[in-house]
């Protein structure tokens, strides 16, 4: 339902992915993917803004997988040096550049955090403040009273989400809030 692009909190960006260690000695980096479509968003020639700013914009200069793992060359990055020094930047894209889904039932991140969660009967559960992409999507909702709780993002669970209207409504099973 919710498709995986966290939303930078400074500015109206989105994170698509994080770069990691350096790969070798020729100034590839490893990267996080933190989109579900990495073969549109990382590809030679694309250009990219980064958090911190002051690190970029990066041009990617060639990608390719390795054991499950996406690496990246960069355009004047050509040592492990210099790769080092990128270490945890992250790759952001504008909001306005992101491509408009087509599924009704599916949403990116930033559109669902900052929506109110209320109970079926319109009872205020509390805010969504993440969403976590683990085993399944969980919606992180901070509660009024204090603490999280943490919602699976099913339509079972979550029927209903109206972001124009700023909210969605929760229907968990028995016991699933009680913890």
């Amino acid at each position: 339902m919710s498709t995986s692009t966290p939303r930078n909190s400074s500015t109206d960006t989105v994170v698509v992915g994080r770069i990691g260690r350096p790969h070798g000695v020729r100034g590839e980096v490893t990267v996080e993917v933190r989109t579900d479509d990495p073969d549109l968003r990382f590809v030679p020639g694309a250009v990219l803004a980064t958090d911190p700013a002051s690190r970029g914009p990066l041009t990617i200069a060639g990608v390719h997988w390795h054991s499950g793992t996406l690496l990246l060359r960069i355009e004047g990055v050509t040592d492990r040096t210099a790769a080092e020094e990128l270490r945890n930047t992250e790759l952001v894209v504008a909001v306005e550049d992101l491509p408009e889904i087509d599924d009704p039932d599916s949403f990116y991140d930033h559109q669902l955090v900052g929506l109110a969660a209320r109970h079926a009967d319109g009872s205020v559960l509390g805010e969504v403040t993440a969403v976590r992409h683990e085993a399944q999507d969980l919606l992180v909702v901070r509660r009024p009273d204090g603490g999280e709780a943490l919602v699976p993002f099913v339509a079972a669970i979550v029927p209903t989400v109206d972001v124009a209207g700023g909210f969605l409504v929760v229907d968990p099973p028995e016991g699933l809030l009680d913890l």
